[in-house]
């Protein structure tokens, strides 16, 4: 999935083995950039998940993570058993500040279910969700399960997706 959506906007889907070190350090940045100090949550990014799933990203196309670019978006996609037992997962969802509430985020997700279908497919999808979100991943079909929950001391919820085409 290498393919450009307006505005400047490149779209990439690559397994851990496909990913070179710039485009890995600037998902990781980002993802450091608004989960540790945005948020100010010290926690343990690096978890050697990253290492079993795929990583989808938006970033502009004026200058590609590989060269060192902005990435805008991101999420980490993973098989059944490796965060949950019965259930491939969607998890380190983020978007850039200067990004937010332009619609990329929405995008993101569409995509993240489109590959979750292509490289698991018929796979319940569970995702573990600041609470805050509930209603935004509510409208992609995902139902709360359980009570909220503390997670690096930030409310969240975990919720479920049925198997399913997006």
């Amino acid at each position: 999935m290498n393919d450009s959506a307006g505005e400047g906007i490149t779209w990439h889907c690559k397994r851990w083995e496909e990913l070179g070190r710039d485009e890995l350090y600037a998902l990781l940045q980002l993802r450091a950039e608004v989960f540790v100090v945005e948020q100010d949550c010290p926690y343990q990014d690096l978890d050697d998940k990253d290492r079993k799933g795929l990583h989808l990203w938006a970033e502009r196309s004026s200058a590609p993570a590989a060269s060192g670019g902005r990435v805008l978006a991101v999420t980490r996609l993973l098989p059944a058993g490796v965060s949950y037992a019965g259930e491939v997962s969607i998890g380190r969802v983020v978007t850039a500040g200067e990004v937010r509430r332009s619609g990329l985020g929405k995008e993101l997700m569409v995509r993240s279910l489109e590959a979750l279908h292509d490289a698991w497919p018929g796979e319940p999808i569970r995702l573990s969700a600041q609470q805050y979100l509930e209603r935004f991943y509510a409208r992609f079909g995902f139902e709360t399960v359980g009570a909220s929950y503390l997670e690096d001391g930030i409310p969240h919820v975990a919720m479920t997706r049925p198997a399913g085409r997006p």
